[in-house]
């Protein structure tokens, strides 16, 4: 019998990043000037394995005290196991929130460096269900005017091949409507989402939904309330019109959150985000409870982690190519996927993920 090759983890390194965005963003709830991302390094048999999350900062400390503790001299080979020993390690500071990303930074940079080890590249390893990851474009913030709401859904559809784009409402719920209208006039026979950041009564996310149906064809309306609101989020799901999907799970931090919003029928589509719902490990993890379910799972945000383990899952429908997500990405990474025809392909010939830290890019924005 062939032996398996064995490698203690070694090193846990971490730094934080704060990006600035190209424009001042917004949606439905929140507003922003910056993205801040937090790099992992793992060492471990000569190899080094890379992850990372977008959260705050104070995840550094996390990671290289308790998190990088608990996964030393661990097996490399056994990302699970390493998983399951960090969920434990904070479970009197909580697992959700921070935890829950710092947790998600190391797990990604586990199997990153498991698969380096075995000179394989992650979507192999996993198993591929698909070649590809479908994408929709995703941006439209409330801050745009009309025309660079316009321009920019339009340049996915035209550019990359997107079939679908989405963009955020809320903030100006009385303009809604008009900018909905302009961005389908803009993208054509495209599929229109919109997202509102849970901004809306159930009582108001209807009302729009009907406008947004009748006037725009719009088929995907994102955490119209918020998602912590189950009975909202399911009343909204169930007097939706006919083809409009209502979607949710961004916010999912262990695996019970997707479970609870499958049970309570809160969604059509659920969303699980591999940045915080707790890595590749719990991705998967979702992957098998939407199967379960017979729902569709959607990745949210950061696309280029997203793609060796969304080509895995069994019920994958796309993945969310964010504006400032596959921005960060194709500025701080070698081996980041450019989009083709409304997909993005893992490239077989890296290990790993495939993708390298562009460190002396990255310095200028380092804060942590």
């Amino acid at each position: 019998m062939k032996q398996v090759p064995t490698a203690p983890v070694g090193a846990v390194r971490a730094r934080a990043y704060k990006i600035p965005t190209d424009a001042p963003e917004a949606d439905g709830t929140f507003a922003w000037r910056s993205t801040t991302l937090v790099a992992v390094e793992v060492d471990g048999g000569g190899q080094t394995g890379l992850g990372y999350t977008y959260t705050s900062e104070a995840a550094v400390p996390l990671i290289a005290g308790p998190l990088a503790q608990t996964v030393q001299s661990m097996d490399a080979m056994d990302p699970p196991a390493a998983w399951r020993a960090m969920t434990v390690a904070v479970r009197n500071i909580g697992r959700s929130g921070l935890a829950a990303t710092a947790i998600s930074a190391v797990d990604t940079a586990l199997w990153d460096l498991k698969a380096r080890l075995l000179g394989l590249p992650l979507a192999l390893l996993f198993g591929r269900a698909r070649d590809a990851a479908p994408i929709y474009g995703s941006g439209g913030f409330t801050t745009y005017d009309d025309a660079r709401l316009a321009a920019q859904l339009a340049g996915w559809v035209e550019r990359e091949g997107c079939r679908w784009v989405k963009m955020k409402i809320g903030s100006e719920p009385e303009r809604d409507p008009e900018r909905v209208r302009a961005a389908k006039r803009a993208i054509g026979d495209a599929a229109l989402f919109v997202d509102a950041n849970g901004a809306f009564s159930p009582r108001q996310a209807l009302g729009l939904a009907e406008v947004f149906a009748s006037e725009a064809d719009v088929r995907w309306f994102e955490e119209p309330v918020s998602s912590d609101d189950w009975p909202g989020l399911a009343q909204v799901r169930a007097r939706a019109p006919g083809r409009m999907d209502i979607a949710a799970g961004e916010y999912g931090y262990a695996l019970d959150d997707f479970r609870h919003w499958l049970q309570a029928g809160c969604v059509d589509v659920l969303q699980a985000d591999v940045t915080r719902c707790g890595g590749y490990t719990a991705f998967l993890q979702a992957g098998a409870l939407a199967e379960a379910f017979h729902v569709d799972l959607s990745g949210h945000c950061g696309p280029a982690l997203h793609l060796p383990v969304a080509c895995a899952v069994p019920r994958l429908r796309h993945l969310e190519w964010f504006h400032d997500h596959a921005r960060i990405e194709g500025m701080l990474f070698d081996g980041a996927p450019a989009p083709h025809e409304g997909a993005i392909r893992p490239d077989l010939s890296r290990a790993g993920h495939g993708l390298t830290l562009k460190a002396s890019d990255a310095e200028q924005w380092r804060v942590a």
